[in-house]
Order: C-alpha cells, then sequence, then structure tokens
C-alpha cells in the first residue's frame, strides 16, 4: 500500500489533499482519481469544473497522475 494525494487546482487556486487514501497499485489510484473529480462535480455548488485539473502525487510529492476534470465531465453541449 501507499499513500497518495489528490490535489485539485486551476488558475485561481488550489485545493490540498492533507490526507490522502492508501491505494495498492497505479489503478486503483486512478479509480479513486475518478470517484475524487465526481465527487466534487456533483456536489451543490456554482463552480464551473471544466477548468479544474487533479494531480495526484505519492508521499514523497512526486506527481504520479494528472487527470483534468474535463475528462470526467466530457463536452459541453
Amino acid at each position: 500500500m501507499t499513500q497518495v494525494y489528490f490535489h485539485c487546482s486551476n488558475i485561481e487556486g488550489v485545493l490540498i489533499d492533507r490526507s490522502g487514501a492508501a491505494v495498492g497499485d497505479l489503478a486503483e489510484a486512478c479509480d479513486h482519481a475518478i470517484l475524487v473529480v465526481q465527487s466534487l462535480i456533483t456536489a451543490p455548488n456554482l463552480e464551473d469544473w471544466r477548468s479544474w485539473v487533479l494531480h495526484v502525487s505519492d508521499d514523497c510529492g512526486e506527481e504520479i497522475l494528472i487527470l483534468p476534470f474535463a475528462s470526467v465531465l466530457g463536452k459541453p453541449h
């Protein structure tokens, strides 16, 4: 198990994940990243998430995955 952190950013700011999650491998980190993005975009708020990006980092601060929110949101209609 490895502790990874899911930080979110856009041009206006950063949301820091201070607790992270324990994952077994990169596939599990990817699955958890998608869940994090989905939970943020489905929460009741007025934020336009299309410009946000999720950065997954290991416990040494090394970035291991980048997931644009737009890839989960899809194209606007």
